[in-house]
């Protein structure tokens, strides 16, 4: 531990991981806790959310959970004042849960263009309409939105619905950035490539024609990164934690690539 973030209450949404291993949201949480931040994570799934609450307490950290549903506005005001109630402010918002579906508008219908449009981008609206007035009160945050390269185009997989939410929320991002610089209040976002998370597992075995097969899967998605192999949840929670920390504390309205550099093949 460096306390990078001693001191700092972080709020963090997806604290929990999709399954056995360590997610984008898993690794933040346990990674800001070991840099001195108390913690409050929230996660629609109970067990995910324990798991995470465990490996922190086992090490010494502080930390609270709560089940949320982060795109219902009576979920996530009560989780920012039970936040407030235990911890007395929010230094640090993190939004990290997102839903990914592949296909555009002809392959997937209207119902799955609205839960990712509410989960993806409406939590992110959601969590700022009542964290950044407490930032405001306190005249300094630092907000991290996991976006994705998605959002930049076209890479490897047909994400046209989920890249339009990724790159909305790069938008509000942007605009955050700029209406709240002068309160002490910065916005960014890390946009993940091609990662080894469970919750890609999950999602993509069917996409590569190798269903359930976990391990052609990684194969074919490492060798589409200029590097060799993907990236993982914790070259995620690194990049977060530098956004999120002081040393950062001239950086705002920034999309941080980590991606290997996969993207340079298509911006």
């Amino acid at each position: 531990m460096t306390d990078r973030l001693r001191d700092k209450v972080a709020m963090i949404t997806g604290c929990g991981s999709a399954g056995p291993g360590w997610g984008n949201g898993k690794a933040m949480a346990v990674l800001f806790a070991r840099e001195g931040a108390k913690v409050f994570g929230l996660d629609v799934a109970a067990e995910a959310a324990a798991e995470t609450k465990a490996i922190i307490e086992g090490e010494g950290g502080r930390v609270e959970t709560r089940i949320a549903d982060v795109g219902n506005d009576e979920h996530v005001a009560a989780a920012v004042a039970a936040c407030l109630d235990v911890f007395g402010r929010i230094d640090i918002l993190v939004n990290n849960v997102g839903i990914a579906r592949v296909g555009g508008p002809v392959e997937l219908d209207e119902a799955t263009w609205d839960e990712l449009m509410r989960v993806n981008l409406k939590s992110v609206y959601l969590t700022c309409r009542h964290i950044v007035p407490v930032m405001q009160a306190q005249r300094q945050g630092a907000i991290v939105n996991n976006a994705s390269i998605a959002a930049h185009g076209w890479c490897g997989v047909n994400y046209g619905l989920y890249g339009a939410s990724k790159g909305a929320m790069i938008s509000l991002t942007r605009s955050l950035a700029v209406q709240y610089a002068m309160e002490g209040i910065r916005a960014n976002c890390v946009c993940p490539g091609l990662m080894n998370t469970p919750l890609v597992h999950k999602a993509l075995t069917r996409v590569y024609g190798a269903e359930g097969d976990i391990a052609t899967l990684i194969e074919t998605r490492d060798r589409q990164c200029p590097m060799g192999h993907m990236g993982d949840a914790w070259d995620t929670a690194y990049a977060a934690l530098y956004l999120a920390s002081d040393e950062a504390r001239y950086v705002t309205g920034v999309a941080l690539d980590v991606d290997g550099g996969l993207s340079i093949r298509y911006v």
